[in-house]
């Protein structure tokens, strides 16, 4: 495997890009469809922004309890 693909690999792991995903993504790759890659990159993003907003959700309600919590002082 040359160093591009392994590199591209990579960034796909490190994206959070599951077994299934990356396989998927140099499938796509191999057969030219590079629409349906940015599709693929696209879901993947959209996946780890709704998991940010849960985190932020969480975040919120630990910061509305310490601020409750503080006013009790």
């Amino acid at each position: 495997m040359d160093a591009c693909k392994q590199a591209v690999i990579q960034n796909l792991w490190d994206a959070g890009c599951d077994r299934k995903t990356v396989e998927q993504f140099l499938f796509l790759e191999e057969a030219g469809e590079l629409e349906k890659q940015l599709a693929l990159l696209s879901d993947q993003r959209k996946k780890l922004l709704e998991k940010v907003h849960r985190e932020e959700r969480k975040i919120t309600c630990l910061d509305y309890l310490v601020y409750q919590l503080e006013k009790l002082r």
